[in-house]
Protein backbone atom coordinates (compact mmCIF):
# COMPACT_ATOMS: atom_id res chain seq x y z
CA UNK A 1 0.00 0.00 0.00
CA UNK A 2 1.35 3.51 -0.89
CA UNK A 3 1.59 5.57 2.40
CA UNK A 4 -0.41 8.89 1.96
CA UNK A 5 1.16 12.15 2.60
CA UNK A 6 1.30 13.79 5.96
CA UNK A 7 -0.85 16.38 6.51
CA UNK A 8 0.24 19.85 8.27
CA UNK A 9 -1.43 18.53 11.31
CA UNK A 10 0.00 15.22 11.52
CA UNK A 11 3.62 17.04 10.72
CA UNK A 12 2.99 19.64 13.81
CA UNK A 13 2.42 16.36 15.94
CA UNK A 14 5.17 14.49 15.00
CA UNK A 15 7.61 17.62 15.55
CA UNK A 16 5.91 18.04 19.02
CA UNK A 17 5.82 14.16 20.06
CA UNK A 18 9.87 14.47 19.82
CA UNK A 19 10.04 17.47 20.92
CA UNK A 20 8.14 16.25 24.27
CA UNK A 21 10.15 12.94 24.15
CA UNK A 22 6.60 10.85 23.72
CA UNK A 23 4.99 7.86 22.15
CA UNK A 24 1.25 7.65 20.81
CA UNK A 25 -0.35 5.25 21.88
CA UNK A 26 -4.15 3.90 20.22
CA UNK A 27 -6.82 1.37 20.75
CA UNK A 28 -8.25 -0.18 17.70
CA UNK A 29 -11.58 1.18 17.94
CA UNK A 30 -10.41 4.96 17.09
CA UNK A 31 -10.73 6.93 14.40
CA UNK A 32 -8.98 6.24 11.44
CA UNK A 33 -7.00 9.93 11.62
CA UNK A 34 -6.33 9.33 14.99
CA UNK A 35 -5.02 5.34 14.10
CA UNK A 36 -2.98 7.23 11.62
CA UNK A 37 -0.83 8.96 13.84
CA UNK A 38 -0.02 5.99 16.33
CA UNK A 39 3.32 4.93 17.13
CA UNK A 40 2.11 1.50 18.51
CA UNK A 41 -1.96 0.10 17.90
CA UNK A 42 -3.63 -2.68 20.04
CA UNK A 43 -5.54 -3.34 22.57
CA UNK A 44 -5.44 -1.94 25.94
CA UNK A 45 -3.75 -4.62 27.44
CA UNK A 46 -1.01 -4.44 24.77
CA UNK A 47 -1.03 -0.64 24.77
CA UNK A 48 -0.42 -0.78 28.30
CA UNK A 49 2.28 -3.31 27.85
CA UNK A 50 3.90 -1.11 25.69
CA UNK A 51 3.80 2.17 27.72
CA UNK A 52 5.77 0.15 30.93
CA UNK A 53 8.68 -1.03 28.01
CA UNK A 54 8.87 2.45 26.19
CA UNK A 55 11.55 4.86 27.32
CA UNK A 56 9.27 7.61 26.40
CA UNK A 57 8.62 10.12 29.23
CA UNK A 58 5.00 11.09 28.22
CA UNK A 59 2.38 8.87 26.87
CA UNK A 60 -0.35 10.06 24.81
CA UNK A 61 -3.05 7.57 25.76
CA UNK A 62 -6.17 7.54 22.46
CA UNK A 63 -8.54 5.05 23.95
CA UNK A 64 -10.68 5.60 26.83
CA UNK A 65 -10.58 6.10 30.62
CA UNK A 66 -9.40 2.81 32.19
CA UNK A 67 -6.89 2.22 29.79
CA UNK A 68 -4.92 5.51 30.44
CA UNK A 69 -5.40 4.55 34.28
CA UNK A 70 -3.74 0.84 33.67
CA UNK A 71 -1.06 2.44 31.52
CA UNK A 72 -0.49 4.53 34.94
CA UNK A 73 -0.66 2.03 37.18
CA UNK A 74 2.18 0.01 35.19
CA UNK A 75 4.73 2.99 34.31
CA UNK A 76 3.59 5.09 37.49
CA UNK A 77 7.15 7.43 36.74
CA UNK A 78 5.59 8.24 33.27
CA UNK A 79 3.37 11.33 32.28
CA UNK A 80 0.46 9.97 31.12
CA UNK A 81 -2.00 11.84 29.22
CA UNK A 82 -5.43 11.78 27.39
CA UNK A 83 -6.22 13.92 24.75
CA UNK A 84 -10.06 13.81 26.04
CA UNK A 85 -10.16 13.14 29.61
CA UNK A 86 -14.23 13.18 28.96
CA UNK A 87 -13.49 9.84 27.18
CA UNK A 88 -15.17 7.33 29.49
CA UNK A 89 -16.22 3.22 29.67
CA UNK A 90 -19.81 3.00 30.60
CA UNK A 91 -18.95 -1.22 31.51
CA UNK A 92 -16.20 0.04 33.53
CA UNK A 93 -18.81 2.33 35.22
CA UNK A 94 -21.59 0.01 35.81
CA UNK A 95 -19.20 -1.26 39.06
CA UNK A 96 -17.49 1.11 41.70
CA UNK A 97 -15.31 -0.75 44.61
CA UNK A 98 -17.83 -0.58 46.75
CA UNK A 99 -20.11 -2.71 45.24
CA UNK A 100 -17.54 -5.15 44.80
CA UNK A 101 -16.53 -5.45 48.08
CA UNK A 102 -20.05 -6.18 49.00
CA UNK A 103 -20.07 -8.90 46.37
CA UNK A 104 -16.73 -10.26 47.97
CA UNK A 105 -18.51 -10.06 51.74
CA UNK A 106 -21.27 -12.19 50.35
CA UNK A 107 -19.08 -14.77 48.86
CA UNK A 108 -15.37 -14.88 51.32
CA UNK A 109 -13.80 -17.32 50.17
CA UNK A 110 -14.30 -16.80 46.74
CA UNK A 111 -10.98 -15.58 43.89
CA UNK A 112 -12.00 -12.79 42.97
CA UNK A 113 -11.10 -12.03 38.57
CA UNK A 114 -12.29 -9.08 36.82
CA UNK A 115 -11.70 -7.94 33.40
CA UNK A 116 -9.55 -4.93 32.53
CA UNK A 117 -12.22 -3.14 31.90
CA UNK A 118 -13.07 -1.69 35.24
CA UNK A 119 -11.51 1.91 37.36
CA UNK A 120 -8.26 1.55 39.09
CA UNK A 121 -10.22 1.32 42.10
CA UNK A 122 -12.27 -1.80 41.30
CA UNK A 123 -8.65 -3.36 39.89
CA UNK A 124 -7.77 -2.40 43.96
CA UNK A 125 -9.97 -5.26 45.10
CA UNK A 126 -9.24 -7.58 42.59
CA UNK A 127 -7.07 -11.10 43.06
CA UNK A 128 -6.88 -11.51 39.55
CA UNK A 129 -7.20 -9.05 36.39
CA UNK A 130 -8.12 -10.43 32.73
CA UNK A 131 -8.37 -9.42 29.18
CA UNK A 132 -10.88 -11.00 26.63
CA UNK A 133 -7.60 -12.80 24.93
CA UNK A 134 -6.98 -14.84 28.85
CA UNK A 135 -9.98 -14.61 30.26
CA UNK A 136 -10.38 -18.34 29.82
CA UNK A 137 -6.91 -19.18 30.63
CA UNK A 138 -7.10 -17.08 33.92
CA UNK A 139 -10.24 -18.95 34.93
CA UNK A 140 -8.49 -22.16 34.24
CA UNK A 141 -5.75 -21.56 36.09
CA UNK A 142 -7.85 -21.13 39.49
CA UNK A 143 -8.95 -24.74 39.55
CA UNK A 144 -8.05 -24.90 43.24
CA UNK A 145 -10.97 -22.41 44.25
CA UNK A 146 -14.44 -23.34 44.63
CA UNK A 147 -16.01 -19.97 43.88
CA UNK A 148 -15.28 -17.47 41.47
CA UNK A 149 -16.51 -13.71 41.36
CA UNK A 150 -16.04 -12.76 37.84
CA UNK A 151 -16.89 -8.84 37.01
CA UNK A 152 -18.21 -6.90 35.50
CA UNK A 153 -18.96 -8.19 32.07
CA UNK A 154 -21.53 -10.62 32.12
CA UNK A 155 -21.88 -11.86 28.45
CA UNK A 156 -17.98 -11.94 29.04
CA UNK A 157 -18.48 -14.26 31.58
CA UNK A 158 -20.92 -16.82 30.29
CA UNK A 159 -18.40 -17.53 27.51
CA UNK A 160 -15.96 -18.05 29.73
CA UNK A 161 -18.27 -19.75 31.93
CA UNK A 162 -18.87 -22.25 28.79
CA UNK A 163 -15.45 -23.06 27.94
CA UNK A 164 -14.03 -23.52 31.49
CA UNK A 165 -17.05 -25.64 32.91
CA UNK A 166 -17.01 -23.01 35.82
CA UNK A 167 -20.10 -21.58 37.08
CA UNK A 168 -19.46 -17.89 37.83
CA UNK A 169 -20.29 -15.75 40.82
CA UNK A 170 -20.80 -12.23 37.82
CA UNK A 171 -21.98 -8.87 37.67
CA UNK A 172 -25.49 -7.25 35.49
CA UNK A 173 -22.14 -5.33 33.47
CA UNK A 174 -21.80 -4.88 29.42
CA UNK A 175 -20.77 -3.11 26.93
CA UNK A 176 -23.78 -1.18 25.05
CA UNK A 177 -21.78 -0.86 21.59
CA UNK A 178 -21.41 -4.79 21.72
CA UNK A 179 -25.20 -5.61 22.97
CA UNK A 180 -26.31 -3.80 19.91
CA UNK A 181 -24.91 -6.86 17.49
CA UNK A 182 -27.92 -8.67 17.20
CA UNK A 183 -28.29 -12.52 15.52
CA UNK A 184 -30.25 -10.79 12.89
CA UNK A 185 -27.15 -8.66 12.07
CA UNK A 186 -25.00 -11.83 11.11
CA UNK A 187 -27.68 -13.92 9.65
CA UNK A 188 -27.86 -10.95 7.23
CA UNK A 189 -24.29 -10.37 6.75
CA UNK A 190 -23.91 -14.06 5.87
CA UNK A 191 -26.55 -13.92 3.71
CA UNK A 192 -25.10 -11.11 1.44
CA UNK A 193 -21.34 -12.99 2.38
CA UNK A 194 -22.31 -17.15 2.38
CA UNK A 195 -18.34 -17.85 2.21
CA UNK A 196 -16.94 -14.99 5.12
CA UNK A 197 -15.33 -16.07 8.16
CA UNK A 198 -17.48 -14.82 11.65
CA UNK A 199 -15.16 -13.46 13.85
CA UNK A 200 -16.97 -11.71 17.22
CA UNK A 201 -15.59 -10.37 20.06
CA UNK A 202 -16.65 -11.98 23.12
CA UNK A 203 -18.54 -9.20 24.91
CA UNK A 204 -21.29 -9.94 22.33
CA UNK A 205 -24.63 -11.22 23.44
CA UNK A 206 -24.38 -15.27 23.62
CA UNK A 207 -27.22 -16.04 21.16
CA UNK A 208 -24.49 -14.18 18.74
CA UNK A 209 -20.84 -15.70 20.48
CA UNK A 210 -22.64 -18.88 19.37
CA UNK A 211 -23.25 -17.77 15.42
CA UNK A 212 -19.33 -17.04 15.22
CA UNK A 213 -16.46 -19.44 13.40
CA UNK A 214 -14.17 -17.50 16.00
CA UNK A 215 -14.41 -15.76 19.09
CA UNK A 216 -11.29 -13.22 19.66
CA UNK A 217 -10.51 -10.24 20.73
CA UNK A 218 -9.39 -6.96 18.84
CA UNK A 219 -5.26 -8.59 18.69
CA UNK A 220 -6.98 -11.87 18.42
CA UNK A 221 -8.71 -10.77 15.25
CA UNK A 222 -6.16 -8.85 13.53
CA UNK A 223 -4.12 -12.12 14.05
CA UNK A 224 -6.71 -14.44 12.58
CA UNK A 225 -7.63 -12.09 9.44
CA UNK A 226 -3.87 -11.96 8.71
CA UNK A 227 -3.76 -15.49 9.21
CA UNK A 228 -6.49 -17.32 7.36
CA UNK A 229 -6.93 -17.99 4.04
CA UNK A 230 -10.34 -16.46 4.17
CA UNK A 231 -10.70 -13.57 1.96
CA UNK A 232 -14.12 -12.23 3.36
CA UNK A 233 -14.74 -11.84 7.31
CA UNK A 234 -18.19 -10.90 9.05
CA UNK A 235 -16.63 -8.55 12.01
CA UNK A 236 -18.60 -8.63 15.34
CA UNK A 237 -16.85 -5.80 17.26
CA UNK A 238 -16.90 -2.16 17.69
CA UNK A 239 -16.20 -0.87 13.78
CA UNK A 240 -13.63 1.12 14.34
CA UNK A 241 -11.39 -1.86 14.18
CA UNK A 242 -12.22 -2.66 10.49
CA UNK A 243 -9.84 0.49 8.86
CA UNK A 244 -7.09 -1.48 10.39
CA UNK A 245 -8.01 -5.48 9.15
CA UNK A 246 -8.25 -3.20 6.05
CA UNK A 247 -4.75 -1.32 6.06
CA UNK A 248 -3.37 -5.01 7.68
CA UNK A 249 -5.03 -7.06 4.37
CA UNK A 250 -5.64 -4.57 1.67
CA UNK A 251 -6.74 -7.88 -0.30
CA UNK A 252 -9.24 -9.23 2.00
CA UNK A 253 -12.87 -7.78 2.59
CA UNK A 254 -13.86 -7.02 5.61
CA UNK A 255 -17.78 -6.55 6.64
CA UNK A 256 -19.30 -5.03 10.11
CA UNK A 257 -21.62 -7.32 11.83
CA UNK A 258 -24.05 -4.23 12.55
CA UNK A 259 -23.40 -0.45 11.40
CA UNK A 260 -25.09 0.07 15.16
CA UNK A 261 -21.36 -1.00 16.49
CA UNK A 262 -20.20 2.20 17.09
CA UNK A 263 -18.71 3.44 20.61
CA UNK A 264 -18.93 7.47 20.99
CA UNK A 265 -16.97 7.43 23.74
CA UNK A 266 -13.54 5.90 21.30
CA UNK A 267 -14.52 8.58 18.66
CA UNK A 268 -13.90 11.39 21.05
CA UNK A 269 -10.22 11.85 20.12
CA UNK A 270 -9.40 13.75 16.96
CA UNK A 271 -5.87 14.72 15.66
CA UNK A 272 -6.12 18.14 16.71
CA UNK A 273 -7.00 16.88 20.49
CA UNK A 274 -3.80 14.79 20.00
CA UNK A 275 -1.84 18.21 19.56
CA UNK A 276 -3.70 20.06 22.01
CA UNK A 277 -2.59 17.44 24.59
CA UNK A 278 1.08 17.36 23.27
CA UNK A 279 0.98 21.05 23.04
CA UNK A 280 -0.28 21.62 26.99
CA UNK A 281 0.71 18.28 28.53
CA UNK A 282 -2.75 17.21 29.26
CA UNK A 283 -5.19 15.71 30.68
CA UNK A 284 -2.78 13.75 32.90
CA UNK A 285 -4.25 10.75 34.61
CA UNK A 286 -2.12 9.33 37.72
CA UNK A 287 -3.69 6.77 39.86
CA UNK A 288 -2.79 7.34 43.54
CA UNK A 289 0.02 4.57 45.38
CA UNK A 290 -2.53 3.42 47.79
CA UNK A 291 -4.56 2.04 44.89
CA UNK A 292 -1.82 1.50 42.31
CA UNK A 293 -0.47 -1.06 44.45
CA UNK A 294 -3.01 -3.10 44.50
CA UNK A 295 -4.32 -2.74 41.02
CA UNK A 296 -0.67 -3.94 40.03
CA UNK A 297 -0.80 -6.95 41.96
CA UNK A 298 -3.90 -7.93 40.29
CA UNK A 299 -2.15 -7.12 37.04
CA UNK A 300 0.95 -8.93 37.44
CA UNK A 301 -1.03 -12.03 39.06
CA UNK A 302 -2.81 -12.23 35.53
CA UNK A 303 0.78 -11.79 33.74
CA UNK A 304 2.12 -14.47 35.72
CA UNK A 305 -0.36 -16.77 34.14
CA UNK A 306 -0.04 -15.75 30.14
Amino acid sequence: MVKKENTELEIKINQLKKKRDAVILVHNYQLPEVQDIADYRGDSLELSRVAAKTDAKVIVFCGVYFMAETASILSPEKLVIMPDIHAGCPMANMLNAQELIKLKQKHPNAAVVGYVNTSAEVKAELDYCCTSTNAVAVVNALKDKEEIIFVPDKYLADYVSKKTGRKLITWNGFCPTHIRILPEDVKREKKFHPFAKIMVHPECLSSVVAMADAVLSTSQMAKFAKESEAKEFIVGTESGLIYRLKQDNPAKEFYPASERAVCPNMKRTTQEKVLWALEELKEEVKVPDQIRIRAKKAIDRMLEII
